[in-house]
């Protein structure tokens, strides 16, 4: 079942024209990759479903219904969650602070009511710390609740930030290039989590990511862009293996065997 559709998507930023005319369907519970070369417009593609950017044309439903002209907050809200390429937390608040900014979206008590202490939203806030240790335990985060982000490695940096997309409790969860930086064990490390996200909580995940081992292990469906156009979409062997593929990443003339997908 898709869980979210884009049809005839098109950006445009003056006279260049960052994605056209992309049709795809991603499917409940399942890992997706969106790769292509530098350029390809994967990125200006997540900025449109999360809403940072309009779409100059075409359609964006979420469960059917659009989420076209509705502000980032408001997908949030809808079960749509993102990390970004370039690491984004707040450095100068504790790792638990962090996560806790990612339960606003989904917490129903109000600034007065918070004030005044209305025991159904000392509940909830308490509801949203101990759903917060959690994700933290789950993450292996748990022993730096009160260090400051800034202070963390770069391997657990993307881990909190994967934890804080997570408070949002999401229906989907997009990845902008989650191993970006990560030395072989902590990709490793969360290939595992990664997966164990998807089975423990039948969670849809789309990743852009350019490390093709990783991509190639872990999805179940991958797109692939190319100067903005979709060129290709299959599993892991159909895309290894498609002509479209080796010519965007090597150029014409490459052999199938030079390619490292």
């Amino acid at each position: 079942m898709a869980v979210l559709r884009v049809r005839n998507l098109v950006k445009r930023f003056g006279g260049l024209v960052a994605v056209n005319g992309v049709h795809h369907e991603f499917q409940k519970g399942k890992i997706s990759a969106v790769i292509g070369p530098n350029g390809a417009g994967k990125t200006t593609f997540f900025n449109m479903i999360t809403g940072i950017y309009t779409p100059d044309e075409g359609e964006i439903e979420l469960e059917d219904q659009s989420i076209v002209n509705v502000k980032p907050d408001r997908i949030a809200g809808k079960g749509v969650a993102r990390t970004f390429q370039n690491i984004r937390l707040f450095g100068n608040m504790t790792v638990l602070e962090n996560v806790m900014v990612g339960m606003h979206t989904h917490l129903q008590g109000g600034l007065l009511s918070s004030l005044l202490g209305l025991a159904g939203v000392r509940r909830e806030e308490q509801t949203a710390m101990e759903d917060a240790y959690q994700l933290l335990h789950d993450l292996g985060l748990e022993a730096h609740l009160n260090e400051n982000a800034n202070n963390l490695s770069y391997g657990a940096q993307r881990r909190l930030e994967i934890a804080r997309a997570l408070a949002v409790k999401p229906k989907i969860l997009l990845l902008d290039e989650p191993a970006c930086g990560m030395n072989p064990r902590e990709t490793l490390e969360l290939t595992g989590i990664i997966r164990r996200i998807r089975q423990e909580l039948d969670m849809t995940i789309i990743l852009i990511e350019h490390d093709m081992k990783l991509v190639m292990e872990i999805s179940d469906h991958i797109l692939v862009l190319d100067h903005g156009e979709k060129i290709a979409e299959g599993t892991p062997a159909m895309i290894r293996s498609n002509p479209r593929v080796i010519e965007a990443y090597l150029g014409k003339g490459a052999r199938r065997q030079e390619v490292a997908l």
